[in-house]
């Protein structure tokens, strides 16, 4: 058995992620919501596995992430763990869960990683959740930041378009990526940045920098799943890339079965007792 396959067994920690970081190894890191996605995922070699407050798009339908609810995502994050042996599983925290007092985002995220088993967190914010994250860190908590575009300030932003294009934005996407790392962060999520200013960020922080419409030059990236399988045909951003069509074959599937069960096809004498 080879080195590199020895390698890809071990399980990814927040200090493997680090030296991935050092010999300058990508990582690759995708979401994944229930116990059948996560398992595919995780034997797939993913490093990292986001439970992402996404679910509250690709699994319940709402517009915006801002309905799901931190039993929710409990909920959703306990189901990944389940299935997942090797990648590192982070939760995101929804929106109410942290923003409002360091007590409370403290017991949110302890909340998480008693009841869901997964291994960190993920909030949205800088200087403004200062106080929130290093009482969570306190607590011996892992702690993934995100800057740029952070869905869960949707109103305020005005929509879902390119952050920190103003220098002034940028400079304060830098100070509070600095501020970040400094805490101790174990990791960082850029979205929907200008791929140079990403590059610039990850290449002035100790951290890893996984990166969603953020460029090549970040530490890695992050897709969700659904997308860039192909089962939701709605959304094709700039960023998206397409790995399989799942929404046409999981269709044409279905049809078929229907077809089947409609003229007494299926099921045939060898599938019956």
């Amino acid at each position: 058995m080879s080195t590199n396959t020895v390698d890809n067994k071990r399980k990814v920690t927040t200090s493997r992620l680090a030296e991935m970081k050092k010999r300058g190894e990508k990582i690759a890191m995708l979401t994944a919501y229930d116990y059948t996605m996560a398992r595919l995922v995780d034997e797939a070699g993913i490093d990292m596995i986001l439970v992402g407050d996404s679910a509250a798009n690709v699994m319940t339908g709402y517009a915006t992430t801002l309905p799901i609810t931190l039993d929710e995502m409990i909920y959703h994050a306990k189901c990944v763990t389940n299935g997942v042996k090797r990648a590192l599983v982070v939760c995101d925290m929804p929106f109410g869960s942290y923003q409002s007092n360091p007590m409370k985002a403290l017991e949110s995220a302890v909340r998480i990683m008693k009841e869901s088993g997964a291994e960190a967190v993920k909030l949205e914010g800088g200087r403004e959740i200062r106080e929130s994250i290093a009482a969570i860190l306190a607590a011996g908590i892992p702690v993934c930041g995100h800057l740029g575009l952070t869905p869960q300030s949707v109103n305020k932003f005005g929509g879902y378009g390119i952050r920190a294009k103003e220098e002034a934005e940028a400079q304060r996407l830098i100070e509070d990526a600095r501020m970040l790392d400094e805490m101790g962060c174990f990791a960082l999520v850029l979205e929907k940045i200008p791929a140079e200013l990403a590059k610039r960020v990850a290449e002035q922080v100790a951290m890893p920098v996984i990166g969603i419409g953020a460029g090549a030059g970040v530490d890695g990236q992050v897709l969700v799943l659904q997308d860039m399988l192909g089962m939701n045909d709605g959304f094709a951003p700039k960023f998206l890339r397409r790995y399989a069509a799942l929404s046409e074959t999981i269709h044409n599937a279905i049809e078929h079965y229907v077809d089947d069960v409609k003229n007494v096809d299926f099921p045939n004498e060898n599938e019956q007792y």
